[in-house]
């Protein structure tokens, strides 16, 4: 398509009614930047009738208005500004006439103010400011330094992405409950480290059989796993925590790694009896349980490995998943012997489970090391181990410089370190222990906002502050020793090296796949929403198939299906459309695709027909942007347009209701939607995304193909009228369901991977992007353009000026 990005940035431009271009009234500040003449003349014949004073229109009053390089909201109002003009939304056309020329030169005019503007602001201030590690990113930072495995960000609340990313400055904040989140989660990995370091190993092993992890009388109704033939067995059945193991109760916070021997018991015609894993302690008073793997039992046993971070007092439960599969019936919440096998339902046998505790990452002699450095341990009577370092002040002053060095991601003045170095001392001038004085140091440091907040000057950046973005960016962790090396020799300005450094740190080319994995999942996790698949859950009644085995197996499939993207430097056409998926058994039963068989995600050639392939079809991208009972188009749309094409929609203005389905089924969402698009005020807004949310229409809130709508009549769901996925695009193409969409947007490689540029430059830098960042997008993308690959864009990222600025 040789269509101008204009064809297709009239999905977002203009997006608002002047009512939501600028919020709340714009109060321009003593010295604010005052745009050029030009600028200010055509605003002032142009738009002044409508948006002048108190009372203007939509609270916009354009005669006030300067940039003001305090006001985070004032380049959107200019930019907005601008693009309306550009789209020929504002002055409204019924208003005034205006020549091509005399809007193209006010665009030219303002565009080339406003971007030097930011320019001037950027190099005073920088682009980002006074970034913090995310709690992801701090948690990280904790198991990198102190060598732990356990899980601490949940110690702060969820963060909302207000700027789209956790990652970005201008929307975190700081408060006093922060903080003191924060010295928990500080408090309670010193605590984890220090216990390893002078504790006896954490050895825990069971070895179970049948009979260790049934009931221990058969006589009494439970919801333990019953003895039959040898082996513990669940049946299909709906009754909570029923298959429930206290045998697996954990002794002590820890990671487990369990290998279970298990078959199934009168399987389905559409193959195994997928069964599911969740731990909790599976009491009524503490309902809630955590998902940990899903598999498909055979007839033939076979032998199932998983790990699962198990919190003290807190077990298995391990029973068939798949919710159509024919269940049992049991009266009064119990199951009892005997019970579930006249009922010839499918079940599980589990022969034999084994239960050992492990860490992740070093083990406690790495954490010695990392704590203690060259300090010599010996055992203590009694069990466990003691320091004995030679000269304790000495040691400790350090150990606690270099703790600070590794902390602080860059060499240290000693005169930043001596306050520290004087507290940590102090405790042992009072009589304390050298490992209390080394955590007091220790303490110290990670409190401080050295640790918390990314060390970064206004403009280029140097190579340790280069280290800790690229690592933080593809790795959620601080530099390794390798770009730490890298940085002491000042290496990282090069583009060669941060390519290569990049690809290392993603496991590209032979690497850990798994650190590829990550990369994915925590960047899509807030790119894509998909740390929001679980916010809500389709109605059952309405949505019968849906379990959490097929929402696992979503989540997993766009995982997968992205990991392929980067790692073989797939085109970002495959984002709109590809011939490709990833499914197991039970997702490609649940979409309609035939001849899938296994419970592992493989690869699948998809067949024609199938209207699956890119993530617009891929049911967790569907998930996330449906509420549980129906679809919207303006949802979807909106979240199309701007995650995949870069181009956002903004709220619409105040008073204006929202749509709800006619459950009935006497209107489509096409004909109640009609409604704004005909309303002149709505009608610049919703030309612009509801076609793209029209296109996915027939996929349901669960991800399934549909062709008609679900209408209630007389209390009961039935089928309702025919959905009509065709629409035509602002910018006049038409389109005639999905699959002709799709192909459409593939077209738009370009603009495909500015977009993705796009979002990995805000991600990666802790900055949304400003109008003055549209240059540095257009660069990256022209850097990917050979191909348009995923992997080529991390690269063009990586080494663009931008990203190795502040």
């Amino acid at each position: 398509m040789n269509t101008s990005r204009f064809s297709w940035t009239v999905f977002g431009a203009g997006c608002l009614c002047m009512a939501a271009v600028a919020g709340a009234r714009a109060e321009a500040p003593a010295g604010g930047a005052v745009p050029p003449k030009a600028v200010q003349s055509f605003l002032k014949t142009r738009c002044l009738d409508c948006h002048e004073g108190p009372k203007a229109d939509g609270g916009l009053d354009i005669a006030a208005l300067r940039f003001d390089p305090e006001d985070p909201q004032g380049d959107a109002r200019w930019t907005r500004i601008i693009e309306r003009v550009e789209a020929g939304e504002m002055p409204p056309p019924e208003d005034a006439k205006i020549a091509d020329s005399v809007r193209r030169s006010f665009v030219k005019a303002a565009g080339t103010w406003l971007r030097q503007a930011i320019q001037d602001r950027d190099e005073t201030f920088g682009r980002v400011r006074a970034r913090r590690l995310s709690p992801r990113e701090v948690e990280r930072s904790l198991h990198a330094l102190l060598g732990i495995d356990i899980p601490l960000a949940k110690l702060v609340p969820v963060e909302g992405r207000p700027g789209g990313f956790t990652t970005v400055a201008q929307r975190q904040t700081m408060s006093h409950h922060h903080l003191e989140r924060h010295l928990a989660m500080v408090d309670a990995g010193l605590d984890e480290a220090f216990r390893r370091a002078f504790s006896p190993p954490d050895a825990y092993a069971k070895d179970f059989d049948a009979k260790g992890i049934s009931r221990i009388d058969p006589k009494v109704r439970c919801r333990e796993p019953e003895l039959l033939d040898g082996r513990a067995v669940v049946w299909s059945n709906g009754t909570t925590y029923y298959g429930r193991l206290p045998a697996t109760t954990a002794p002590a916070d820890g990671w487990y790694r369990f290998r279970l021997k298990v078959s199934a018991l009168n399987p389905p015609e559409t193959g195994g009896v997928w069964t599911t894993v969740h731990t909790g302690p599976c009491v009524s008073n503490a309902p809630l349980l955590e998902y940990v793997t899903s598999f498909e039992a055979m007839p033939t046993p076979r032998e199932i490995e998983f790990e699962a971070w198990l919190p003290r007092r807190e077990m298995l439960e391990i029973r068939p998943g798949d919710v159509t599969l024919k269940r049992a019936s049991f009266a009064d919440g119990q199951v009892g012997a005997g019970e579930g096998t006249p009922q010839n339902v499918p079940g599980i046998a589990m022969e034999r489970l084994t239960m050992e505790r492990f860490h992740r990452g070093p083990g406690d002699d790495g954490v010695r090391r990392l704590l203690f450095g060259d300090v010599r341990f010996e055992p203590k009577d009694g069990g466990g181990f003691r320091a004995r370092p030679k000269m304790p002040a000495a040691d400790v002053e350090r150990l606690v410089r270099d703790f600070g060095r590794r902390a602080f991601r860059r060499p240290v003045e000693a005169v930043d370190l001596d306050p520290i170095v004087s507290l940590a001392k102090s405790v042992l001038d009072a009589g304390g222990t050298f490992d209390a004085a080394l955590r007091a140091g220790y303490r110290a440091i990670l409190c401080s906002p050295r640790f918390i907040y990314l060390a970064e000057g206004p403009g280029r950046l140097d190579d340790h502050a280069i280290a800790a973005r690229l690592s933080y960016f593809l790795t959620g962790a601080p530099p390794d020793a390798d770009l730490v090396t890298l940085a002491d020799a000042g290496k990282l300005h090069d583009s060669a090296t941060l390519t290569a450094q990049a690809d290392r740190l993603l496991g590209i080319g032979g690497g850990d796949r798994k650190a590829t994995r990550r990369f994915i999942e925590d960047f899509s996790a807030e790119w894509l929403d998909l740390d929001q698949i679980d916010f809500t859950e389709p109605d059952r009644k309405l949505f019968r198939d849906f379990d959490a085995i097929v929402q696992r197996s979503m989540l997993g499939e766009t995982h997968a299906f992205l990991e392929e993207m980067l790692r073989e430097n797939r085109s970002v056409s495959w984002l709109a459309s590809a011939d490709v998926t990833y499914l197991n058994s039970r997702l490609a039963r649940f979409y309609g695709i035939p001849d899938v068989a296994g419970d592992e995600l493989r690869r699948v050639k998809l067949p024609a027909g199938t209207h699956r392939g890119g993530v617009l079809s891929q049911g967790a991208i569907l998930k996330v942007t449906a509420n549980g009972n129906n679809t919207s188009p303006v949802i979807r749309g909106s979240w199309v347009s701007e995650r995949l094409f870069g181009l956002p929609a903004h709220p619409p203005p105040s008073g204006v209701p929202a749509i709800e389905p006619d459950i009935r089924g006497a209107k489509t969402i096409r004909e109640q939607l009609a409604q704004h698009r005909a309303d002149s005020a709505c009608a610049s807004c919703h030309r612009l995304f509801d076609p793209i949310g029209f296109a996915l229409e027939n996929f349901d809130p669960s991800g399934k193909w549909r062709t008609q709508y679900i209408a209630i009549v007389d209390g009961k769901h039935t089928k309702g009228q025919k959905i009509d996925a065709a629409d035509v695009l602002a910018n006049g193409r038409k389109f005639s369901g999905f699959d002709d969409f799709r192909a459409l947007a593939a077209g738009e490689a370009d603009l495909l991977t500015e977009a993705v540029a796009g979002q990995m430059l805000a991600y990666g830098t802790g900055a949304t992007l400003s109008y003055a960042d549209r240059k540095a997008v257009k660069e990256i993308a022209a850097a990917a353009r050979n191909g348009h690959g995923l992997k080529s864009v991390v690269h063009a990222v990586v080494t663009h000026p931008t990203f190795l600025s502040k």
